[in-house]
């Protein structure tokens, strides 16, 4: 049987989109709701480009 796997990018490209602006706290709810679904990967952005995204990606760990 062939296994689907979901490789998750809501959290880096979801914000490239006009108007998107995530805080810490929604980006972590975000990261919780993903894991909830089982998503199998996930793309938790891109902490080389800034402080506020570091931040965010290891307190996603941590949880």
């Amino acid at each position: 049987m062939t296994q689907i796997k979901i490789f998750d990018t809501t959290l880096r490209d979801g914000e490239q989109s006009p108007g998107v602006n995530l805080n810490q706290l929604e980006k972590l709810e975000l990261a919780k709701q993903l894991e909830r679904l089982n998503i199998d990967v996930m793309e938790a952005g891109f902490p080389a480009s800034s402080q506020g995204d570091f931040d965010a990606v290891k307190k996603s760990q941590r949880q």
